[in-house]
């Protein structure tokens, strides 16, 4: 690998203590194969910079952004509130950014950075102090095994510096990529979003059998001595079932698995969506409290299976 390549992160967060062991650092990787509707990360599903707008920090007069924007993809806001309305697919072509630069409230961000190895190994270099005996870094998303290069790289370079890694992953990803990261990490967390590849697809864009596939083929993976462990976003509506529920656990049982996360739904995802100028389908869906988890945790447990709700977890 070129030691100047480069891998695009919209976000590292320290001292997360429900995403591995101990202590850790975050590192949120771009670029997702999945399109959840009730995603949290909208900023993180493509493999690129992207342009949010904040609009209560929007207080400019004249409207600079409006004359500095070379692809006239600003304008002015007929009724006022926001102030000016952004032509995204204008937007989407913008190499230049010149609207940033003049936008001195900061209503206007960019999404994420491109980064070397080295720049992010200098970070969980100064980070790992603060870590403890247990702690190390989580790479997140986005799909973080979709910049394969440049995770592999990363994880063999904290093998080498014996910083203990987790990865959260989707799933949706070639037996290949996640043999080549095997190696390197200690956790596997991944995602089941439904058993029903039909609604499966309905609500993400793709199937689950490549997802199912690769649980099965981690499991019965002897050559990796990691810990392999499923989660679930229960979102209202589309998997929170029984009848869902107990296909799961069917399945983790024939995979000869024997925990789980449930993690209640919620609205962080909104004003994310807002500022990318996208629709989310579940803004006015209320928070799932965590006690509304516990049948669906009495199903999995009548099946031998120990299930973590929320922040409560093996570790």
């Amino acid at each position: 690998m070129d030691a100047m390549e480069k891998g695009l992160i919209f976000d590292i967060q320290g001292h997360s203590v429900h995403d591995g062991p101990g202590t850790r650092t975050m590192i949120f990787m771009s670029g997702c194969p999945l399109r959840c509707e009730w995603c949290a990360n909208p900023e993180g599903q493509k493999i690129r910079r992207q342009l949010m707008f904040k609009e209560q920090f929007c207080k400019s007069c004249p409207k600079r952004c409006i004359e500095a924007c070379h692809q006239q993809a600003v304008h002015s806001s007929e009724d006022g509130a926001p102030l000016v309305v952004f032509d995204r697919e204008r937007c989407n072509i913008c190499e230049a950014y010149e609207c940033l630069k003049v936008c001195y409230m900061r209503a206007l961000q960019m999404s994420g950075r491109w980064y070397t190895v080295d720049e992010v190994m200098s970070i969980l270099n100064r980070d790992r102090y603060y870590w403890g005996e247990k702690g190390g870094v989580t790479l997140s998303g986005g799909e973080p095994l979709m910049q394969k290069q440049f995770v592999v790289e990363l994880l063999r370079r904290c093998h080498e510096a014996y910083i203990e890694a987790c990865v959260e992953t989707s799933g949706y990803v070639s037996q290949q990529t996640l043999d080549a990261v095997l190696p390197y990490v200690q956790w596997c967390f991944i995602d089941v979003k439904h058993m029903d590849s039909r609604r499966h697809r309905e609500a993400t864009g793709m199937d689950n059998e490549t997802i199912l596939n690769n649980i099965r083929w981690l499991a019965s993976n002897h050559n990796w001595v990691g810990r392999l462990m499923l989660r679930m976003a229960v979102i209202p509506g589309f998997n929170d079932s029984a009848e869902n529920a107990q296909a799961t656990a069917s399945f983790m049982k024939e995979c000869g698995l024997d925990e789980i996360g449930l993690l209640p739904f919620h609205r962080l995802g909104a004003s994310k969506h807002q500022q990318l100028g996208t629709k989310y389908k579940f803004e006015h869906l209320p928070a799932t409290k965590l006690e509304e988890l516990s049948s669906l945790a009495e199903i999995y447990k009548a099946e031998g299976i120990k299930c973590y709700l929320g922040s409560d977890t093996p570790f």
